[in-house]
């Protein structure tokens, strides 16, 4: 029937008694079903992980310049690392960058939740936030 038609048998289920087959085009069905999971694959959110480095001198106009962009990057789904950098003898002054990182919870407390809270590694402090669920 299945050459008749000019298409192709395919088995479905090879388990069941008795074996189910059906006539189609295969290539088609191969094409649809390639389609269907690139479709699927579009729609998947793809979080990304931004970095905002800072140091613990950064001035006003600076922080607030890095938070926009922080703002910016949460309001597009994305996580942010924010690291504060230490040089020479400021990294004897943890508490700068840790005030530094709390005055960047407190601007985006609304639009976000801290993931990672900060941690100091070597000269680095580093904290994650991630965007609030809608």
């Amino acid at each position: 029937m299945a050459e008749a038609r000019g298409l192709d048998l395919v088995e479905v289920s090879p388990n069941a008694t008795p074996p189910v087959c059906r006539i189609m085009d295969y290539g088609k069905y191969k094409y649809q079903a390639s389609k269907r999971t690139a479709e699927a694959k579009k729609k998947t959110a793809r979080v990304e992980l931004k970095e905002v480095k800072m140091r613990p001198k950064t001035e006003e106009h600076d922080f607030n310049f890095k938070l926009k962009n922080v703002q910016r990057f949460l309001e597009d789904g994305n996580k942010v690392k924010i690291t504060i950098m230490f040089r020479g003898r400021e990294v004897t002054h943890p508490e700068y960058g840790r005030h530094l990182l709390e005055k960047v919870v407190a601007e985006i407390k609304d639009i976000a939740l801290i993931e990672m809270s900060p941690r100091m590694a070597g000269r680095f402090m580093t904290m994650v936030v991630a965007p609030l669920k809608k």
